[in-house]
């Protein structure tokens, strides 16, 4: 198991800072870079891509744990998330749903803002009694 020090977090919120100039966000403006560490080590980064039918937009996050499964990997061990609003931003709900099917409640989330302040959960506490994998079985 890969160790998730803050030295590992930094570096994941320093590769979601520098793909989030990517971002494709003609509408809102809001652009997000996400990177997720999973099980090889490897940081896998991802940015929002928005669409004028606004349901088929996909956030980072998602784009994120896409490029994760493309390299045949299945488990986040943590994520970073940059953006340039003030505060810190969370994923948002189905992302965090998407995270919970390769992760778990202790899955460290680090968000950072413009300013360079951080907010840091786990994502069980961003989705509590979260529905998963196990209650299919």
């Amino acid at each position: 198991m890969i160790d998730v020090d803050d030295a590992k977090l930094d570096e994941l919120v320093r590769a979601a800072r520098a793909i989030r100039g990517h971002a494709y966000a003609p509408y809102s403006g809001f652009l997000v870079g996400a990177a997720v560490l999973n099980e090889d080590g490897r940081i896998r980064s991802g940015v929002n891509i928005e669409n004028a039918s606004y349901p088929l937009s996909v956030c980072a996050e998602r784009n994120a744990v896409g490029a994760m499964v493309l390299a045949a990997q299945h488990r986040v061990l943590a994520v970073g998330v940059a953006t340039d609003a003030e505060h810190p931003t969370p994923p948002c709900g189905g992302c965090r749903q998407v995270l919970w099917e390769f992760g778990d409640a202790d899955t460290p989330v680090v968000a950072e803002g413009a300013a360079g302040a951080r907010s840091r959960w786990r994502l069980g506490e961003l989705l509590p009694d979260a529905f998963g994998p196990d209650d299919l079985a």
